[in-house]
């Protein structure tokens, strides 16, 4: 009896030819670096589905936090940027299907760190961030199934790092951030097919930064979380990607805090670690459903407890 695939929707599948028996291979949930009490290399995975605590994957190319996440095929995701303790232009990836260290896939345009990332099945773009002495309002792309340097893209409409970026299939969505004098609200966004600078889409209810990442469908894009100095929120908004216009209220996290990883599969998303007023990083994992409304649910926990890590996904609304 022979093994065939076939991909319905956004869910790949394996049947057993003869009787269309299927077994759903799942979404997997990548988390990658970040701080303990140094920064750390380790990848960490989960599957979107269950709840439970995250297995070890492997390792980066080299410890770093702060990086850029959220960039990610049906089958490799890319880390990028960061902290180590230096400023780094590196990118890296892995084959998410399987367990393994990264491997190197080429460099940014410049040393940055505390961008937005998002990405289509095919590109992935990175978003602003901060190169240790100035603001980087410029927009690098990759394309992900290659290996090479990023190529500019454009600029950011609002200048400022710490924030988050969401995709659709078509569209990418950077929100929040810090600007160097004040947080921001505003919500950028591009056509990810094309090349050419950002434009403006709309606000987050709250001006903040340091998101949790950001995750969502193809449709509704999902911000949590984030700080304005010493106050923390545990807020979660939410856009439709396809319009513009102001972010909407979703539901709270479980807690308030900011700097933590997120993504999702095309129904559920994922809030790993994070650091709340306490000053001490967590390593609590929680989710929500995309298409709903409400707060957070606990999932499980990271391996440690964490700041400042990134995710990424092979289920994303990117990937629809």
């Amino acid at each position: 009896m022979g093994i065939s695939s076939f991909k319905t929707g956004s869910m790949k599948r394996s049947f057993l030819a003869g009787n269309a028996a299927y077994i759903p291979l799942g979404f997997r949930a990548i988390f990658a670096g970040g701080y303990t009490n140094t920064q750390i290399n380790v990848i960490q995975y989960v599957n979107i589905a269950t709840t439970g605590n995250t297995t070890d994957f492997g390792d980066l190319t080299q410890a770093r936090d702060n990086s850029f996440g959220n960039v990610s095929s049906t089958t490799r995701g890319l880390h990028a940027g960061g902290t180590a303790p230096s400023y780094v232009n590196t990118i890296d990836y892995i084959t998410i299907a399987t367990t393994g260290n990264a491997i190197d896939f080429g460099d940014l345009t410049g040393t940055n760190r505390s961008g937005g990332a998002a990405s289509s099945s095919t590109r992935g773009l990175y978003f602003g961030g901060y190169n240790g002495s100035s603001l980087v309002t410029t927009i690098d792309y990759v394309t992900i199934a290659s290996t090479g340097n990023a190529t500019n893209f454009g600029n950011t409409n609002a200048s400022g790092y710490v924030g988050a970026a969401v995709s659709s299939t078509t569209r990418a969505c950077q929100g929040g951030g810090y600007n160097g004098s004040s947080h921001i609200a505003n919500i950028d966004y591009v056509t990810i097919a094309t090349t050419g600078n950002a434009a403006n889409f709309g606000d987050l209810t709250q001006n903040r930064s340091s998101l949790n990442g950001a995750m969502g469908s193809n449709t509704r894009g999902i911000y949590s979380g984030g700080n304005t100095g010493g106050t923390y929120y545990n807020i979660i908004d939410y856009i439709t990607i396809a319009s513009t216009g102001n972010a909407t209220d979703f539901g709270d996290l479980l807690v308030a805090y900011s700097s933590a990883a997120a993504t999702s599969s095309p129904t559920r998303g994922l809030v790993a670690g994070g650091f709340p007023s306490s000053g001490l990083p967590v390593d609590v994992i929680q989710y929500v459903t995309i298409d709903t409304t409400g707060n957070a649910t606990d999932f499980g926990d990271l391996l440690a407890a964490t700041s400042s890590p990134v995710g990424n996904s092979n289920g994303h609304g990117g990937l629809a």
